[in-house]
C-alpha cells in the first residue's frame, strides 16, 4: 500500500533548513534525495507525515478494512487521529519522490537524504499493531536496551526508517504518539559538519555512532526545534 515517505511537515520557514540541508526550497518545498520538507505555521515542530501510495483509492478501502477511518482532503487521505494515536498522517497518490532541489554549494557538502524519522510513543505493541499491521510498514528490528533505557522498533518505509522509540522508565500507557526528530544523511560527514559550522551553525563534534561503521552529529541550531542528527559512513536500509 505504501511505496515511501514523500514529506514532512516543519513549523517555520525554509531559510534555516536551505542552510541546514544546503539546498534551495521551490515553491514552498525543500526536496533531499528520497523526501520533501514543507514548512507553516503549526503548533508542533514537527507536524506531519505524508507518505505515498500507487493508488489513494484502493488505498482507503484497504485502510477501511482496517479500521482506520480517513477523510479526503483535496489531494490527500487524511487519517484519523484516533487511529494514528495522535500523530498527523496522511497519503497522497505517488510513483517516486521528486529530484532533489538543487545544492547551494558542492553536492558532498550537502544534505543526502534522510536516513530516518522519529516517533515517540508511550506503547509499543500498539505502535507495532499500527505502522505494521494497519499501515503495512515492514518491521526491521525490535530491540530493547537498558543502556539507552529505550526499546528501538524500526519500520522500513522506501529507503528510510520510522523509528519508533519507546522510554523503557515511564512504562506502558495509553498515551498518545508524538513525531519527534530526523536523522539525516551525509556523504562526506565531516566536510558537512565544517560547512555548517562556518555557516554559523550549531553543530557538536562529529563522534562515533551508534551503528556500527557510522559517524554523527548533533545539530543544535536552524532546525526549527526538530531534535536532529546528521549520520555518516553508513548503507541505506
Amino acid at each position: 500500500m505504501i511505496t515511501f515517505l514523500d514529506h514532512v511537515a516543519v513549523s517555520g520557514s525554509a531559510s534555516s533548513y536551505e542552510t541546514l540541508l544546503g539546498r534551495r526550497a521551490a515553491n514552498g518545498r525543500l526536496q533531499t534525495g528520497n523526501i520533501g520538507i514543507v514548512f507553516g505555521a503549526a503548533a508542533e515542530a514537527l507536524s506531519s507525515m505524508v507518505f505515498a501510495t500507487s493508488a489513494l483509492d484502493t488505498a482507503a478501502r484497504l485502510l477501511e478494512r482496517r479500521a482506520v477511518p480517513s477523510e479526503r482532503s483535496d489531494d490527500q487521505l487524511v487519517l484519523s487521529p484516533e487511529a494514528t494515536h495522535g500523530v498527523p498522517i496522511a497519503l497522497i497518490e505517488g510513483a517516486q519522490p521528486p529530484a532533489p532541489s538543487a545544492p547551494t554549494l558542492d553536492e558532498a557538502a550537502a544534505i543526502s537524504s534522510l536516513d530516518h524519522i522519529v516517533v515517540r510513543t508511550p506503547n509499543p505493541e500498539r505502535a507495532i499493531a499500527f505502522y505494521a499491521g494497519r499501515l503495512g510498514l515492514d518491521l526491521r528490528l525490535d530491540r530493547s536496551n537498558p543502556e539507552w533505557g529505550s526499546r528501538l522498533l524500526f519500520f522500513r518505509c522506501g529507503d528510510l526508517v520510522v523509528e519508533i522509540a519507546h522510554d523503557l522508565k515511564k512504562g506502558v500507557s495509553d498515551g498518545p504518539d508524538h513525531l519527534w526528530g530526523l536523522s539525516w544523511r551525509a556523504s562526506d560527514i565531516a566536510n558537512v559538519n565544517a560547512r555548517l559550522k562556518s555557516a554559523g551553525v550549531d553543530v557538536s563534534p562529529v563522534r562515533t555512532g551508534r551503528r556500527p561503521g557510522t559517524e554523527v552529529f548533533s545539530v543544535n541550531s536552524h532546525t526549527e526545534g526538530v531534535p536532529t542528527i546528521v549520520i555518516g559512513g553508513l548503507k541505506h536500509w
